[in-house]
């Protein structure tokens, strides 16, 4: 059967939501975004990477949507059920007020297994005060909206089936369909409610039924996993709340079957209404390591830390170095290599911003500071969790001799830019971190390695980056060897523990990064005029700059300008406490959400500043 648009366009009702109007639900393995509105316009199944059935995101035509919300005029407010990751929408009305429950139980049932796959996505609609008539309408759309579908009704059930994937819609009250959507009108008096299930059905996954005393007994138990998880964690800080939401998200990001995080649970959200920047995030980049392993032991979820590790060395081979070195920049959720990036010309794209793209072309970038990045989180781990197995040593050392002989390639980067390679600062920071790191732990564990090989090259990185790296007309450290362009990456100097906080070097350089990429706390990582790119297009200011830059004027003393930019920082997350990657020029969320980077980022700054304070 052809499709037909589905359309979002009607009076009253945008085309797009902001990106920050938005909540995230999810069961470990997919994610859903629920607007504000009541819609679930991004959904994936059965895993992040997977093809979207949902994805009014990204097209507010063709893309499809789960919209569920108030028939009448009606405003709205989103929150959190305190301490989980159950998602409440409220609806106020002239005669009532109502609200959607949304949430994926998490089975704990393995991938593979009937209800380990069935993904369950449950949508509970309450009337809490006087009356409210509802109005559903679910329009899935197969594979980015490329694949057609049909719609069965069987037993008051509604079955999509599409030819790779199948859904079943449940219902407590009676669906219509029209062969491709289906739809419902109803009311409800205060404390009647109305529940709605969309499951994976095929194979071994039978289509079952969620009654009233179903749905609420998978609430409690969701409500319950969320809370029991929670409860691990061991900060009891300032900004308790907001630590725990960041936690909370990071947890929703993690694929629960391997232990990967993925740096973003979307695809082609722009960094620029209009604009071409927009990648696809729904994979594991090795970049976000330490940052991972750090913040989550800090907090406690030493096993959450361990899940990553063991994704880290069962899913990831150490090669013998290609075009890439011995690792890519970034694998899939199961450790693919393969991540191919093609163009989705039947998207339009959120409010026009094509193209949209799936998969991610900068796998095969040579980018060297994720050398410092692993090895830095496996130092950690090591310290904080446990003993590295000897066989990670070995991989280890295979690793540093790799930099200790290619440290002073140009490359790519930590921005990833697509304007051909230079002999970035950052990129020769983080070689440094690797082997300074390794020698570290050879050190304290009497393990055997290379040392005085291992020194010169750590010795001579060290040497080349202030005699080179410094600009004594800028008095500051810059974005690539002889250069004068600033770069936020920077911050990471002394967060890496490769100059004093106090330097003053290092406090002219943070002075200039102020001066010239600071605006109202939030921080832009470069100058794409004075530094192109490679990419047409402005960027908004990037979230993880303005953590990092918090942390670096709290390890430099400057407590009570850390703080308040950190404060201000607090109030450009969304209504739920949730980030995107950027923040444009007058307080939106830009690029993909939300990112595990700036949760991860705003963790330490929390961390550290909150320790600071005493």
């Amino acid at each position: 059967m052809s499709e037909t648009p589905f359309r979002r366009d009607e009076p009253g009702n945008p085309r797009y939501l902001p990106i920050a109007e938005h909540g995230l639900i999810g069961d470990l393995q997919t994610v859903a975004l629920v607007g504000s509105n009541g819609t679930i316009d991004w959904y994936c199944c059965p895993s992040f990477d997977a093809p979207s059935v949902f994805a009014a995101i990204l097209d507010a035509e063709r893309g499809g949507a789960f919209e569920l919300a108030a028939a009448v005029p009606a405003r709205t407010k989103q929150f959190y059920f305190p301490d989980t990751n159950v998602l409440i929408t409220r609806f106020f009305t002239e005669d009532g007020v109502g609200e959607v429950q949304d949430f994926m139980p998490v089975t704990g049932e393995p991938a593979g297994s009937a209800e380990g796959d069935r993904h369950r996505l449950i949508r509970r609609v309450v009337c809490v005060r006087g009356a409210v008539p509802f109005r559903v309408r679910v329009a899935p759309r197969f594979n980015y909206g490329a694949d057609p579908h049909t719609v069965t009704m069987r037993n008051g059930r509604a079955l999509f089936e599409s030819p790779e994937l199948s859904l079943c819609l449940t219902s407590t009250v009676a669906l219509e369909s029209d062969g491709v959507d289906t739809r419902a009108d109803f009311k409800l008096a205060e404390g009647e409610s109305a529940v709605f299930a969309l499951d994976r059905v095929g194979d071994a996954v039978a289509p079952r039924g969620c009654a009233h005393t179903e749905a609420e007994h998978q609430f409690a138990a969701t409500v319950a996993y969320w809370r029991r998880w929670l409860h691990q964690s061991r900060y009891r800080g300032r900004w308790r709340e907001m630590v725990h939401r960041s936690a909370l998200t990071l947890k929703l990001l993690t694929y629960a079957p391997t232990g990967a995080i993925v740096a973003a649970p979307t695809t082609s959200l722009p960094e620029q209404i209009g604009g071409e920047r927009n990648w696809d995030y729904r994979y594991v980049w090795v970049r976000d390591a330490a940052f991972c392993v750090y913040a989550l032991l800090r907090l406690g979820f030493s096993g959450e830390a361990e899940a990553f590790m063991q994704f880290l060395t069962t899913h990831i081979s150490v090669g013998d170095g290609g075009a890439s070195g011995p690792l890519q920049i970034m694998y899939g959720i199961d450790g693919r290599t393969d991540l191919p990036e093609r163009e989705l010309p039947q998207l339009e794209g959120h409010q026009g911003s094509a193209p949209v793209r799936v998969g991610n072309a900068a796998a095969d970038q040579l980018q060297l500071d994720i050398y410092g990045a692993l090895i830095d989180s496996i130092y950690l781990y090591d310290k904080w969790a446990q003993p590295i197995p000897s066989d990670q040593w070995d991989d280890v050392c295979h690793l540093v001799d790799w930099v200790c002989d290619n440290w002073d390639q140009p490359d790519e980067g930590v921005w990833e830019t697509r304007g051909g390679r230079k002999n970035f600062l950052y990129s020769r920071l983080m070689c440094w971190v690797a082997i300074e790191r390794a020698i570290r732990l050879a050190n304290r564990r009497g393990l055997p390695a290379d040392l005085p090989r291992w020194r010169q090259s750590r010795d001579t990185i060290y040497r080349r980056i202030m005699d080179r790296g410094f600009s004594s007309a800028r008095r500051a450290f810059v974005q690539y060897e002889d250069g004068d362009v600033l770069d936020a990456s920077l911050l990471m100097m002394p967060l890496a523990k490769f100059i004093a906080p106090t330097d003053p070097k290092w406090l002219s350089t943070l002075d200039a990064l102020t001066e010239d990429l600071v605006s109202d706390s939030l921080v832009y990582r470069y100058d794409p005029q004075a530094s192109p790119d490679g990419v047409r297009g402005d960027e908004g200011t990037f979230s993880i700059c303005s953590f990092w830059y918090v942390e670096a004027m709290v390890r430099a003393g400057r407590l009570e300008e850390a703080r308040l930019a950190f404060e201000k920082m607090l109030t450009y997350a969304n209504h739920l406490g949730l980030y995107a990657e950027e923040i444009g020029r007058t307080g939106e969320q830009q690029g993909n959400f939300p990112q595990a980077f700036t949760h991860f980022s705003l963790i330490s700054a929390a961390f550290n500043l909150d320790r600071a304070l005493g």
